[in-house]
Order: C-alpha cells, then structure tokens, then sequence
C-alpha cells in the first residue's frame, strides 16, 4: 500500500509584490530611455513615457500576481504561473543545492524578501519565489531544506508547523573597514582620480560641452567604479556561520542575502592575493559550488564569496570548515622544471602543484596570485594538454577538472611527469569517491538520506508516487517525519 502524497492549497505571492517589481522595474526603464532620449523630448515627455511604461508595468505584475501561486506536493516544489500559456515547474527536492532569501531595499522596507531556489544543473535561478514575507521565506526555506534531507530540525516540516531553524555558531564577520580599504586598493579606484583630473582639464579647455557629454562622461565614471562598489555593497556586513545545513552565509548593504551552502556540494575553493593587497598580506575566497548559477562571470557571481578580505589566520580558520585539515602555507608545491622558463619568464617559481591526501591545489598568477583547491572526490575529468611548442620541449598541462567548472592545472610539466600526475589523480580521486557514501552515511545516519542513492544500495523506504502536475489540491494527512 503506498503513502498518501500531500497536495497543499496554492499559495499566492505577496500582493505588494507587483508595486515592487514596478518600482525594481522603473531604474530599468529611466536606463533603457537614455539620456539621448532625455535630451531630445525633454523633460516633461520624458516623466510621461515614464510613467507610461512603469504604468503598463504595474499592470502586467497584477495579472501575473493573480496567475501565479506555489505549493509543496509530497517532496516537490511545484510554481504556477501564467495567464494565456499556463506553466506549471516542479522541481524534485532530491536536487536541490541551496535556499538563498534576498531582501533588496525596497523588500526591506516593506518587510518582503524573494526565495531563489538553486538545483543541480540548473543554468540559472530556477524557481524566484518574489515577494513573500519574511517569516515565510525562513519558514519555507528550512522546511523545503528538511525535506531535501539537508536540515537536521527535529520538529516536523509541516505545512501548519514550520520546521525550526537550527542553531547557528558564528565562526567570522568581516571587518567593513578592512572591506571598504581592500576596495580603494584596486587599480579603478587607484587610477580614478587621474581620469577625473583628465575630465576637468578637457572641460576647462572646452567650454561648449552639452549636458549630454557632461552625463555620458559621469556615466563612464561610475561605469569604471562599478565593481569595487558592487562588491562592498555585496558583501558589506558578511558574516559567517555554521548550522546543521551546511554553512550560512549573510551580508549585504542594498540588498541583503542569506544563503545555506551544503559543504558537500564544495567542488572546490580559489583563493586570490591581489597584488595592492600583499603588504598587508590579505587574500579573498571563493567557493565553486556544484548547480549554482553564474551570473555573468567569474566577477559577477553574486554570492560565491567564502571570505571577501581576510588574513591568513583568519583564511585558516574559515578553510577549515569547507576542507578540513588543509592549511594554505602548508602545502608542498613543486614547480616545473627550468625549460618552462620559455613560457614563464617571470612566473616560473611561483608556479606549483600539490598532492595532499585529500585535495590537489595548483598556484599560478605572477601580479595576482591565484590557487585552486579541489578535492579527489570532486575531480570529474583529467586532461593532459600538449602544445606545439609543449611538444619540442616535451612538456604537458594536466587539469583536473570538476562538475562546477573549476579546474586545478599542473602547467608546463615534464611529459613523464605528466602523465604520471594523470593516472594518479584519476586514482586517487576513484578512491576518494568510494570512501564518500560510508562518510555520508557516518554524518548524516540512514533515516536522514532517505532515498539518496549510496554506491549500489538504495536506503529509506521508496519515495511516494507522484501527483497529477495539473491536479487540484487535495486534503491528506501529512507523511510522517523520519524518525531521527
């Protein structure tokens, strides 16, 4: 006899999220117009076509607002939306990667926050829940983490009964000072006071500048001081802290975020000591989490930051939480033999590759030096790279390569070397692998995994049918939590 699956009642958004997404959508329009256009309409036909197109905005957030709700159905998460087309997306809980809720400004004043739900393979975001209150985005976050099999709540996850969200201990909050100085020692903010002199000259000189070139330059200006704002704004008041789930990561000026990272998921960890930053010998930290969606590049990526600025000690001790017993001065890097040099001048001694136990770590970078932390487990592919040139010299590049992306490469190695360093790597990181499911099961216990899949043998009992994705809701009493 198989278990009653729990269909719940739709729930719909929040009703001031069309407002909201009217007043996020309005700096877009003001943007897309353009000064030109400013320039060319004037001012009161530019407040009309305005306040027509965030209007029409308005608009269209109440439509999509009344055909848009979500509900939990057995361990699936499903979202309806639509009004001439309907779309209905359920995404199985087994591959979900992370629960993020954002808090952008004008949500915190109106004490809103968006749900962005992260899962396996996704290419991007896969279901923003925008906008529901606050005490129901952690409700439904730690409840849709619990039956993920991710949270280790021991109340049940009920639609009537949130889960509790599990106890938190701080392990670091970063110094916004230190974060607002590791900004000004970035080569835009070094070089800007240069182009503002070059734009004063040019203006004293030129007295017929229009309004329009006066606001294309400021424009580029602040285009140029764009990243290093990004970021303090990103990771302003970043804090870190370990739960149950995984690790919690906050911060977050304009717009604040909350995620849970899974330390399972870690594919790997880069590590960055810019070159303005080594007099005070600072570094910043990076995760490659397997499934999380990029944003526009490595630079772009919203919230991929282990630690924005620390010192070494500090890098120490927040390393040790995603790989443990792995010290960044410690590792025994060797570098390529002396012909390199003909591809590394300068760069040569700084060049390395380390076999530890448990990871493999590659340095590289001469002005910005950069290392790449990847555990055995995580390596999906090794590859061994011959260039022309490689070939006369009889060198080769391994990379080790991961399911986020990442790779750690061993550049411009002997050739014997090289493929000694492939067949090792694939080794070690098929025993790496067999030894993850006893590991899993020692951490989490048998009633915790439920239907995850460990090697050959399947654990928990079998999951419930599904329902109907067009099914009405339907009352059932609700499954049973696992016994813990």
């Amino acid at each position: 006899m198989t278990e009653p699956v729990l269909v719940e009642p739709k729930k719909r958004l929040h009703p001031l999220t069309p407002l909201l997404r009217g007043g996020r959508a309005l700096v877009v329009i003001i943007a897309a117009l353009s000064w030109q256009t400013l320039g060319q309409v004037g001012l009161g036909w530019f407040a009309i076509m305005v306040l027509a197109l965030l209007l029409g905005q308005v608009v269209l957030g109440i439509v999509s607002w009344a055909n848009t709700g979500y509900h939990v159905v057995g361990r699936e998460l499903r979202i309806h939306e639509g009004l001439l087309w309907r779309r209905t997306r359920a995404i199985p809980l087994e591959r979900l990667q992370s629960v993020e809720v954002v808090r952008p400004l004008l949500a915190q004043l109106t004490g809103l926050a968006e749900l962005r739900l992260e899962v396996v393979g996704g290419g991007k975001t896969e279901a923003p829940l925008a906008f529901v209150t606050v005490s129901d985005a952690l409700a439904l976050r730690e409840r849709l983490l619990t039956l993920a099999g991710r949270a280790g709540t021991a109340t049940p996850a009920t639609p009537d009964t949130p889960a509790v969200a599990p106890v938190e201990q701080p392990i670091h909050v970063v110094d916004n000072r230190d974060l607002l100085v590791s900004q000004f020692l970035t080569p835009q903010a070094l070089f800007m006071p240069f182009g503002v002199a070059f734009v004063v000259v040019q203006f004293a000189f030129e007295a017929t500048w229009s309004f329009i070139a006066l606001a294309s330059t400021v424009t580029a200006m602040a285009g140029v001081l764009l990243q290093p704002v990004r970021r303090v704004l990103v990771d302003w008041n970043f804090r870190i802290a370990r739960g149950e789930a995984g690790l919690r990561l906050r911060g977050g000026l304009l717009e604040t975020r909350s995620q849970t990272i899974p330390v399972d998921r870690v594919q790997g960890v880069s590590v960055t000591w810019p070159l303005l930053w080594r007099r005070k010998r600072w570094l910043r930290m990076r995760l490659d989490v397997a499934g999380f969606a990029a944003s526009g590049g490595e630079e772009n990526k919203a919230f991929d930051r282990l630690l924005p600025v620390g010192d070494a000690p500090t890098s120490e001790r927040v390393l040790a939480e995603v790989l443990p017993d792995i010290a960044l001065t410690g590792l025994p890097l060797s570098t390529p033999p002396k012909r390199a040099r003909w591809f590394h001048p300068l760069a040569l001694p700084v060049i390395g590759i380390a076999l530890t136990d448990e990871v493999v770590a590659s340095r590289d970078g001469l002005l910005t030096r950069q290392m790449v932390i990847v555990p055995y487990a995580r390596v999906q592919s090794v590859r061994v790279v011959q260039g022309p040139l490689q070939r006369r010299l009889r060198l080769a590049t391994v990379y080790a390569d991961t399911a986020g992306g990442q790779s750690a490469a061993a550049r411009d190695r002997d050739l014997s070397e090289a493929w000694w360093l492939a067949a090792e790597l694939a080794r070690r990181s098929r025993e790496a692998r067999a030894r993850v499911p006893q590991l899993r099961l020692a951490q989490l216990g048998q009633a915790q995994l439920g239907q995850a899949q460990l090697g050959q043998a399947q654990l928990g009992p079998a999951q419930p049918p599904r329902a109907p994705l067009g099914a009405p809701p339907t009352t059932a009493p609700p499954v049973p939590p696992p016994e813990t």
